[in-house]
């Protein structure tokens, strides 16, 4: 794919028995925010770390930023920026010594591009003689971000760069990268949090190693758009079990204090409002989090 900042194709790796990845071909383009959705254990840092050049694919190829993953690994660990998912600086340095030690690695000053990492920046400075252990999560995820930055690179890995972090900091983190992006940097990020994918330009859903869905967000819940009730009972135990017995339903799985249930084509969902125990029932739009359920075959389980 001529162009493209990562071009990906049949990546497998396995670890003894464990198959890490089975076939992943991916596509990023310059200048959008790619997300990588999917559960722990679904391949993601295991991609990230053979796209940075961090581990060696079993089969398939890859190019980042025109560069190959094996013959041309210098030239893209020069080209990227990597968050990797544990925070990894050394907490006894302090903000500003981290920050010096990560531009020493690329043969640089902070003061060389600076203004990559200014706007970020300047919500740390107060902080900056703090060790970085010290410092809250969503700072930590914020002085990580501008180590990632420092060397001005041409693309930016971020694995599940918001896990752990609360909810306000999640979102000036995201804030952060749409800013980046607005710049033609290309991110590629990955994350568990099915919320965040709005705020992805394309995702792919992703699973026991494989790709399962690709597109925009709209796109993916368009294609696999079906009826879908929420129904809530006084025992949702009990009444997910007769609910699942019924026989036009599809799915049905616990989402918070309701029932959510995919019907089968054709079949009138007001049927279910009989059942015993029923306290409210009604029709919803699938979210994000329902297409990948849907998708997997989940919550279909006796």
């Amino acid at each position: 794919m001529s162009g493209a900042a990562i071009h990906a194709e049949g990546l497998c790796k396995s670890f003894g028995r464990v198959k890490a990845l089975d076939g992943v071909s991916v596509d990023v383009e310059r200048g959008e925010i790619y997300g990588l959705i999917g559960p722990d254990g679904a391949g993601k840092t295991t991609l990230f770390r053979i796209l940075t050049t961090l581990l060696l694919p079993d089969s398939g190829s890859a190019t980042v930023c025109g560069a190959d993953i094996v013959t041309r690994y210098r030239s893209i660990r020069r080209m990227a920026g990597y968050m990797p998912g544990r925070f990894s600086l050394y907490p006894d340095l302090s903000v500003e010594e981290n920050l010096t030690f990560y531009a020493s690695l690329f043969g640089g000053k902070v003061s060389d591009n600076f203004g990559m990492i200014e706007p970020i920046y300047s919500q740390i400075a107060p902080f900056s003689k703090r060790k970085a252990a010290a410092l809250s999560g969503g700072m930590k995820q914020k002085l990580a971000l501008c180590c990632a930055l420092i060397h001005q690179p041409e693309i930016l890995f971020l694995d599940e760069p918001t896990t752990g972090v609360d909810a306000v900091s999640r979102k000036e983190f995201w804030d952060i990268l749409s800013d980046i992006k607005c710049k033609g940097m290309p991110i590629i990020v990955s994350t568990p949090y099915m919320d965040e994918a709005s705020r992805c330009d394309r995702i792919s859903l992703m699973d026991s190693g494989r790709i399962i869905e690709t597109g925009a967000l709209r796109e993916i819940l368009d294609r696999n758009m079906m009826p879908l009730l929420a129904v809530r009972g006084e025992n949702n135990y009990t009444l997910l079990q007769q609910v699942r017995g019924e026989a036009g339903v599809e799915q049905a799985y616990l989402f918070g204090e309701y029932i959510h249930v995919f019907l089968k084509e054709g079949y009138d969902g007001r049927a279910l409002s009989s059942l015993p125990g029923i306290i409210e029932a009604g029709s919803i739009m699938p979210n994000i989090e329902d297409v990948f359920i849907k998708i997997l075959g989940k919550g279909n389980e006796r």
